[in-house]
Parts: C-alpha cells; structure tokens; sequence
C-alpha cells in the first residue's frame, strides 16, 4: 500500500524542510514542491496557469503513484481553500493509497520571524509578510490534521507527520 502525504501552509511555514526531512525519515520516498510545477519569471496567476500547475501536480503525483520504485510519495504546496486539495485528490489514482492531508501552522510572530530571514538572505520580497499572515486563518477551515511548526525541530515535526497512520481525508 502506497502512503500519499500532502502537506500544506502558508509561505515560510516550513513545509519544504519538513518535506525534505521526511523524504530521508521514509524508505523509498519521492517529494514533489507544487511550486517546482510553475516555476516563472515573470510569475503568473491566471485561470489558464492555474489549470495547468493542476494538471502538472497531478500528472507527476500519478506518475509516482504508478511507479513500482516509490512506497511513500511527500507533496507540498500552498494549498489554503479545501477544492485546491479536492481538485488533486479527485485527479489521482487513490487505488492502494493511504492519504494523509496536514496543515502546518505557526503564530504571526514565529512566521515574521522566518519570513525575514529569507527576505534578508535575499530568497523572498518584503511583501511576502503581510501576504503569508494573511492566510494563515485559511488553515484552520481546512479539513486536515493541523500541525504546529514554533518551537519545533524539523526532525519533531516530521515524526509527527509520519506517526499519522489513519487516512485523514477521504
């Protein structure tokens, strides 16, 4: 049985180094970041890139899916409404898969404090504080396991993501 996690937060959450630490914690496992799939310069959202990230995402996680070589497939993404998460559960093969759908979180303070560091190491814009925060709230309507990142090692929140055995959403 295969085992799909998707893991989702707002930007600076954590979720690409929590990802990355799982994919090492699990034997034959695989990571896709959504944000690999529209990858841009300029970067655009409109109706047709948003389509097309979706099949992209969707594509590549059936692609590991079917693979033989892959028993644990990790994805991450922004994912803040509930039909972005509908839309790629509705588009994959769930034939022998067990889903786990997780929320990371974190309070205002511990995400400004993230977010400037990337913004003074020159990986993000200054206006991604207030935009980050402001979906933050979004998580919390989300039918996932919430999970909080402050105050937390990576290795922590991994295993915790990891120890989730039950199939969260349906």
């Amino acid at each position: 049985m295969k085992k799909l996690y998707l893991i989702g937060g707002t930007m600076g959450v954590g979720k690409t180094a929590v990802c990355q630490k799982m994919k090492r914690k699990l034997h034959n496992s695989v990571f896709l970041d959504g944000d690999w799939c529209w990858d841009s310069d300029p970067f655009q959202v409109t109706e047709e890139t948003k389509e097309m990230v979706m099949q992209n995402i969707c594509f590549l996680l059936n692609q590991f899916l079917h693979c033989s070589a892959y028993d644990h497939i990790i994805f991450c993404w922004v994912m803040h409404e509930q039909n972005i998460i509908d839309t790629i559960l509705e588009r994959i093969d769930k034939t022998d898969c067990n889903r786990t759908v997780v929320s990371l979180t974190c309070d205002p303070d511990t995400l400004c404090r993230r977010l400037e560091g990337d913004i003074s190491r020159g990986v993000r814009g200054k206006d991604i504080i207030k935009r980050s925060i402001e979906r933050l709230p979004l998580y919390n309507e989300l039918n996932t396991v919430k999970i909080h990142t402050e105050n937390r090692s990576l290795d922590d929140i991994a295993d915790s993501i990891i120890r989730i055995r039950r199939e969260e959403v349906t």
